[in-house]
């Protein structure tokens, strides 16, 4: 700043004033400044000035896994809406690993971040470490996989609902044995999509039977192992329901492997609606959760808390509703 005050006479006040387009500052200095800064390749020292003012234009993202679609759709949200806010993001992944999850946290606030949204791994079982931002009246929310014993913020979507309506379109096209290729039992998600698929068998007078419930990951392998699992039954199922798309991707390959047809003789649904899955052989019928939607109300809610003094600030939850996306992976004929 002080190279670029004696190139145009001004003080460094005035220069750092411009670069931050301090209304006070006539326009035409901001726009002098501003060159010359691009022709010095200066960039403000963004924790510098945190520092100094104790403020941050940056908003932490921690995420089991980028690869996901469904979190790449939510961060997209995210980063859309922050940026019409003057914020930027810095995203970080627990690979689904607590020990990593709580690392990220100690980056982001390393970094000083404004405000932190996060989703918690599948192995994390407890919040203190977002504790440590709410002790420094950092906001917190948590969306998707949350943490029902912390008092912070949450986007949610009605995982339950979401299920309900999954089995009972598989009801509808004539599947009879329905398995479920459930989440790990700890993730609140799992839960709630295992509570659904289980009330709509029995709302519909479909034995529930725990043979037909194998417990995995969130990845495609926990989909490929539940398939070998549920075909060694002495009766298989002619329908299954995963905790999301990757277990149902996963659980597609090992059906075609086996040489079984979907529809015809296995019904598939996922849960999320990952672009991939339209695109699939036959098309996979899914859940969507509106990814996109749920980042933008988790950054609002951030914005929001960011507004008001910390001991003002009152946690609310907001629940996104899913939509039932049918196509060809349930669309056995004569169902």
């Amino acid at each position: 700043m002080k190279d670029i005050a004696n190139e145009l006479g001004l003080s460094i006040s005035t220069v750092s004033r411009a670069l931050q387009d301090n209304p006070a500052i006539a326009e035409e200095t901001i726009i002098r400044v501003k060159e010359i800064a691009q022709k010095l390749d200066y960039f403000p020292d963004s924790i510098a000035r945190n520092l100094k003012t104790n403020a941050s234009a940056t908003i932490g993202v921690i995420v089991p896994e980028i690869k996901h679609e469904f979190f790449s759709s939510v961060i997209d949200g995210m980063e859309d809406l922050a940026h019409q806010h003057g914020f930027t993001v810095i995203v970080s992944k627990s690979n689904e690993d607590y020990d990593r999850e709580v690392l990220n946290t100690h980056h982001m606030l390393s970094n000083r971040v404004a405000g932190i949204a996060a989703s918690i791994s599948q192995s994390t079982q407890d919040g203190d470490h977002f504790l440590r931002f709410l002790n420094r009246g950092i906001p917190v929310v948590l969306f998707d996989r949350v943490l029902d014993d912390l008092d912070v913020s949450k986007v949610i979507v009605n995982d339950y609902q979401g299920s309900i309506e999954a089995i009972q379109h598989l009801i509808d096209r004539g599947y009879k044995r329905i398995a479920h290729l459930a989440g790990p039992s700890p993730l609140g998600i799992a839960r709630e999509r295992q509570r659904g698929y289980k009330d709509a068998l029995v709302s519909a007078n479909i034995p529930y039977d725990e043979d037909l419930v194998i417990h995995g990951a969130m990845g495609e392998n926990a989909g490929k192992l539940g398939v070998i699992s549920l075909f060694d039954l002495e009766e298989p199922p002619d329908a299954i329901f995963a905790v999301n798309d990757p277990v149902a991707i996963g659980a597609r390959g090992e059906l075609l492997r086996m040489g079984l047809n979907i529809p015809d003789d296995v019904g598939l649904l996922g849960f999320s609606n990952n672009r991939i899955t339209e695109k699939l052989d036959p098309p996979l019928t899914t859940v969507d959760q509106h990814g996109y939607k749920m980042g933008q109300v988790a950054v609002q809610i951030l914005l929001d808390e960011l507004k008001t003094a910390p001991d003002k600030r009152k946690s609310v939850t907001k629940v996104i509703e899913t939509e039932l996306i049918v196509r060809e992976s349930t669309n056995r004929q004569g169902g």
